[in-house]
This record gives structure tokens, sequence and C-alpha cells, in this order.
């Protein structure tokens, strides 16, 4: 995989896209906002992912807030009275940024949340969206909604439920308390959490991880997850059969198994 690294911007240079040895990371650049998300934001990030997900060159893709302060803070409040202002505005609201986190979950490709600072409610919508998250010590989780008089969205309500039960999910629903990253530790909120100096590193080597081992097991296995979590009536269980039948006959299980029986590391290709 080449390490040179590509650049490239979206919604006027807010989110950015970085892509350097397999690995390709969306950075949320508003930090004189703690990354609040505006609807170019959110349109903008619709348009990165689609562009990563077709992108041979990237196995991985990592999301991140530029700066030191925030993951994402959330949706940019400053746009609420103009776009957000009544049920049908809202309506409006959704139909323009669902795209963006719509494409995240659709994405094949596997997804690490690298979190700073603040990470609150569609910023922590943004966090459950990927496959894996890691934070830093100083990550603050939380949702808002009770005090602003919003309601979070069915998808997400779902997806805090699936991640720590609805005893937690309701607490951090009807409270709108922050909890700390050791807290959403403990709660399966986060996968991991690291000191604030080793959330890179950490980072960088599980992207790394996931660049190496065989793209079509990890799209079979997210699939499944996926799969899992839904109800029986939704599942495509023709996808995911044929997900795995895939892994049986590609030709990186062959380079797995020779690999193996070489005691060398593999190379896979992701046929």
């Amino acid at each position: 995989m080449d390490a040179e690294e590509t650049t490239l911007d979206f919604a006027e240079g807010k989110i950015l896209v970085r892509i350097a040895g397999g690995v390709g990371r969306v950075v949320f650049n508003q930090p004189e906002k703690r990354n609040a998300m505006s609807i170019a934001m959110w349109e903008g990030l619709g348009q990165a992912v689609d562009r990563l997900s077709v992108e041979d060159a990237v196995r991985v893709i990592v999301l991140e807030g530029a700066g030191d302060k925030a993951f994402v803070s959330g949706a940019d409040i400053s746009q609420f009275e103009r776009q957000r202002s009544d049920a049908e505005a809202q309506r409006d609201y959704e139909r323009i940024t669902s795209g963006g986190r719509a494409r995240l979950a659709q994405c094949r490709k596997p997804i690490i949340a690298k979190i700073r600072g603040f990470c609150l409610g569609g910023g922590l919508a943004l966090a459950m969206t990927a496959d894996l998250r890691i934070a830093a010590e100083d990550a603050t989780f939380g949702i808002p909604a009770a005090r602003l008089g919003l309601a979070y969205g069915f998808q997400s309500v779902r997806t805090l439920t699936a991640l720590v039960g609805p005893a937690h999910a309701r607490m951090m629903l009807f409270s709108g308390e922050r909890i700390d990253a050791r807290e959403a530790e403990r709660i399966g909120l986060v996968n991991r959490v690291v000191p604030v100096e080793a959330l890179e590193p950490a980072v960088a080597r599980l992207a790394a991880t996931l660049a190496t081992n065989a793209p079509l097991t990890i799209r079979a296995a997210k699939l499944t997850v996926a799969a899992a979590l839904q109800d029986a009536a939704d599942r495509d269980m023709a996808a995911v059969q044929g997900a795995i039948t895939a892994c049986f006959d590609s030709a990186d299980y062959r380079e797995g198994r020779r690999a193996f029986m070489e005691k060398r590391r593999p190379d896979f290709t992701g046929v």
C-alpha cells in the first residue's frame, strides 16, 4: 500500500481527508466551534465517505476532530433557529443531514472513531456509527437533548441502547448529564480508553492492524454483526451468506493458509 499521503477537502475545508498507508482519515475541521457540525459539514461528510468507499488504497477509515478540545461537540446550534425551528423544519434538516450518517452506516470498510475532548449529541451519534471507538482520558460524552427540548432520533437511540443497554441509555437520555471516558468504557460506549499522549499511537496501531488483515473477512464480520442487531425480518441473510462464501472462495483465504504454513505475514489483496 502506498505510504504517500493524499489530501482532499470538502465543505470549504471544514471536512478534511488524508489518505496514507491504507488508512483514510476524515477530520472534522471547525475547532473554533469545537467541531460542531454545520449542514455543509454533514453534506461534506457524505461526499468524503463516498470517495473513501471507492478508494482501493483505503482499507480503514478513521474519524477525528481537529484540535484538542473536541471530537464533535454536536450540531452547530447557531443554525437551530433557522434550520430546526419546528417539527417541519426538523424534517427538512434531517433529510439534508442524514446522508452523511447513512453513508457511514452503509460503508463496507471498518471505521474507527478517535475521540478527544467533547463528544456530545450529534457528535456521539457520529462516533456510535463507527465500528470501534478509542477515547483519550480527557474525552467527555453526553446527549443534551433533554436540556434543549429536542429529541434524539430513533436510529441513534437504537444504536445507543445496543451498545450500553436500556438502563444506561435511559440515564443518558433522561438526565442529559455528561460522563467521562472511564465511565463510557465501563458501560460499553467506547472500546478502549488511553492516556491523551497515547491516543494517536493507539489508533495508528489499530488502523494498521485492520489495514493488513483480510478485507473480505472484516467486511463479512461487519455485515454479520450489523445483521445480528437488526430485527429478523430486516436481515439480508443472502448478503450475509454471500459475504461468508466470498471469504472461503477468495485468493486471500488461500494466501492466509499458505502464509500460516510458511510462518510468514500474509499479503491480503481483498480478492
